[in-house]
C-alpha cells in the first residue's frame, strides 16, 4: 500500500522526506541525498512503461499504476505535489491504493517567496501560479511527455483536498510548527507512521535527535553547494537553481513589500484564519 508524503510545491515536503527515508531506510541516521531514493516522487515517468504524451492518458494510467506499485505487498513511501483531485472522473488515488498520509501545508506568504526564487517568477506571476485552479506541472526538460503530469489546483483547493480527505488516514500539519517544534512534530510523525504500519516499538529520541541535526538546513545548503543536489531543477540558462533557498531566513514580513503583504492577506484572509495564521 501506498503511504503518501503530499504538499504543495515550496512547503517543507523535502524536510519530512529526508527524515523518513533516514529514520525508517538507514543504521547510521545520517542523511545522504542517496537515501532519498526510498521515497520516490510520483507521478513521475518511471512509473510508466512508455512515454505519456497527453493528459488524458496520464490520469487514466493513475489507477493501473498504483495497482502496479502495491503489487510489491508492502508500504511504499510516495513524495506527490498532486492535489488529491478527480478530473474527468479519473481518481489521482483512492482508499484501495493509498494507507495513508503525512499532508504540510505552509503560510502562503513564505511559499510565495520560495516559488519566485524556485520557478524565476515575480510577484505578479507567482501570485498567479498560485491562484491558478487549472495549474499543473510538467518535466520542463521534455514537456511533451505528460508522465510527469502533476495537477496542482490552487494553493488553497490544494491543502483542502488532502485535508478534507476522509478515505484514509492523514496527519495534517504546518511547516511553522514543525520549524518552532522540530523535535516534538517528528515524533509525532513516527507516531502516526508506526500506528498505520502497526509496530509498536518505543521511539529512541536520541537517535530522532540525531536525524534532526543530520538534515539540519544549513548542512543540507551546504551538501548541496559541494555535491550539487540531484532533483534541483534548471534556469532559463539551463543553470542549477538552489534547492535549499532561504530556509528559517524565509519570512515574509521582511521580504514581502507592504502592498505585497496587503495584496496576499485579503487573497488568502480565510484560508490564513483557518490555518491559525497571523494577519
Amino acid at each position: 500500500m501506498i503511504f503518501w508524503l503530499a504538499s504543495y510545491p515550496k512547503s517543507g515536503n523535502t524536510w519530512i522526506r529526508t527524515f523518513i527515508s533516514t529514520y525508517y531506510f538507514t543504521n547510521n541516521d545520517t542523511f545522504e541525498f542517496s537515501n532519498l531514493k526510498n521515497v520516490k516522487q510520483f507521478p513521475h515517468e518511471r512509473f510508466f512503461d512508455k512515454d505519456i504524451r497527453n493528459i488524458n492518458s496520464a490520469i487514466s494510467s493513475w489507477d493501473g499504476v498504483q495497482k502496479k506499485i502495491n503489487n510489491q505487498n508492502k508500504i511504499i513511501f510516495l513524495k506527490t505535489h498532486s492535489a488529491l483531485a478527480t478530473i474527468n472522473n479519473y481518481k489521482f488515488t483512492s482508499k484501495k491504493h493509498s494507507i495513508g498520509a503525512i499532508y504540510i501545508v505552509r503560510d502562503p506568504r513564505n511559499v510565495i517567496t520560495s516559488l519566485s526564487n524556485h520557478y524565476e517568477l515575480n510577484f505578479e506571476q507567482s501570485l498567479k501560479f498560485m491562484t491558478n485552479s487549472r495549474k499543473y506541472l510538467l518535466n520542463n526538460n521534455d514537456i511533451n511527455n505528460f508522465g510527469n503530469f502533476t495537477f496542482l489546483s490552487s494553493w488553497s483547493e490544494h491543502y483542502k483536498s488532502w485535508k478534507n480527505n476522509k478515505k484514509f488516514n492523514i496527519f495534517f500539519i504546518r511547516y511553522e510548527d514543525l520549524e518552532s517544534k522540530t523535535l516534538d512534530t517528528f515524533r509525532e510523525i513516527i507516531l502516526f507512521i508506526n500506528k498505520i504500519l502497526d509496530k509498536h516499538e518505543k521511539i529512541d529520541v536520541d537517535r530522532v535527535k540525531k536525524i534532526i541535526s543530520s538534515i539540519d538546513f544549513d548542512k543540507l545548503k551546504n551538501k548541496e553547494k559541494k555535491t550539487g543536489f540531484p532533483e534541483a531543477v534548471t534556469d532559463k540558462n539551463k543553470k542549477k537553481i538552489n534547492f535549499f533557498y532561504l530556509g528559517k531566513k524565509n519570512k515574509w514580513n521582511k521580504i514581502l513589500t507592504n502592498q505585497e503583504i496587503d495584496i496576499l492577506n485579503k487573497k488568502f484572509e480565510k484560508d490564513l484564519r483557518v490555518l491559525n495564521y497571523q494577519i
